[in-house]
């Protein structure tokens, strides 16, 4: 009988996944983890089992989508209301302090100006996915903790859209003013919907009574506001993954779908492990060997600096020292939207080969090391009631 030549390559990626992630489950380590490890075995600088471009493109394109979405799913909107100042200040500041810490090196080694925003966007933004997986799995034990982080998160993730506007200006290239214009209703479109979501006690969805009564139609359903959204967010020149968020949002605030979650699980975890995957893929460990130093030293600049910039953040708004600095451990690593902006910076010739190559090795190496930074803090400012991270 003829064997599917695909066969060996899933039954091999599955087999990597899972061995990976029962070697860091020992070692109390989130399965986020395993995943980018595995994508660098999979990916053609190792085992060469995923080479095609074109697969890893869409691969990364469709986890991201349905990534978001599910981090959406999450978001709680009375939570998030409560801490609206929490949520602008504090990702404002992350923002700007960030872009000035970047504009004192980029000034030391002659960096234009598009280039220092850049990356200072790319290492202002935290991991919505790797956060909010951090928080479920020690129970959201510390509720202000976790509720100053999760509206810290969502305000950074909208700030996407500011950012990707901000750099299609500073790249140089043709600005079209219609194409300015759709994408400025676009975001106060987005804004408006943030907003009526965060004040509406009760969403109700079309046909939401058919749904409660039927799983498998819940499922198609969700998928049709995951992709729809995202359409509509890429016609008004938006990220597709910023409208699958929005659409997260929604769904995980209507009454209608409040068993959503729990049928689409299988999903999220399927998904999930895809866009990580394939962002390990693209981590070239022959540009590592060569620029380990630099990278590392990168990384930790990055982690300090993170942590450093929310603390102080977060304690000006009135947290205690080791509520502020453990928080801001939490949002210490670089985020998923973060490999968005850094794809954009190279198409647009913002930054190079080798500066495309860096950003993924560091915002890659952050998420990595990002559970054992947070231990390390939680040590350090004597948290004994936050367990370590665990699958």
């Amino acid at each position: 009988m003829h064997m599917d030549p695909l066969m060996p390559y899933l039954a091999g990626s599955i087999l990597v996944i899972v061995g990976i992630g029962f070697l860091l489950r020992r070692i109390r380590q989130p399965l986020v983890v395993a995943y980018l490890i595995a994508g660098i075995i999979l990916g053609p600088h190792v085992t060469g089992l995923i080479t095609n471009d074109v697969v890893l493109d869409r691969l990364g394109a469709l986890g991201v989508l349905l990534l978001l979405f599910f981090v959406g799913m999450e978001i709680s909107p009375a939570a998030l209301f409560k801490r609206w100042k929490v949520a602008v200040i504090g990702t404002g500041l992350q923002v700007g302090i960030s872009v000035a810490c970047v504009a004192v090196v980029g000034t030391l080694l002659e960096w234009k100006a598009p280039r220092i925003v850049l990356l200072g966007f790319v290492i202002s933004l935290s991991s919505t996915a790797v956060v909010l997986k951090l928080l479920q799995q020690t129970g959201r034990r510390d509720i202000d903790v976790s509720e100053d982080v999760t509206a810290i998160l969502l305000a950074q993730d909208l700030a996407i859209v500011p950012m990707m506007i901000g750099l299609s200006f500073l790249s140089g290239g043709p600005v079209s003013p219609a194409v300015l214009g759709t994408q400025v209703l676009g975001a106060l479109g987005a804004a408006a919907l943030v907003w009526w979501v965060l004040r509406t006690d009760v969403v109700r969805l079309p046909f939401g009574g058919a749904l409660q009564s039927d799983p498998e139609l819940q499922v198609f359903a969700a998928l049709l506001f995951c992709f729809g959204f995202a359409l509509i967010a890429s016609a008004l020149q938006l990220s597709a993954a910023l409208g699958a968020f929005l659409a997260g949002i929604i769904v995980g605030a209507a009454k209608e779908t409040r068993r959503f979650h729990e049928h689409l699980k299988p999903f999220e975890v399927v998904f999930v492990a895809s866009f990580f995957v394939s962002v390990g893929c693209l981590i070239d460990l022959g540009f590592l060997r060569a620029h380990w130093a630099n990278v590392a030293a990168l990384v930790v600049f990055v982690l300090v600096m993170n942590t450093g910039i929310n603390a102080v953040s977060l304690r000006l708004l009135g947290s205690t020292w080791r509520h502020a600095v453990y928080a801001a451990s939490l949002l210490a690593q670089i985020g998923e939207f973060s490999f968005v902006l850094a794809l954009f910076g190279y198409q647009a010739g913002i930054i190079g080969e080798y500066g495309y190559q860096t950003t993924l090795s560091v915002i890659s190496i952050s998420l990595l090391v990002s559970p054992a930074w947070i231990a390390f803090v939680q040590r350090a400012t004597r948290r004994p009631d936050i367990a370590p991270a665990t699958q």
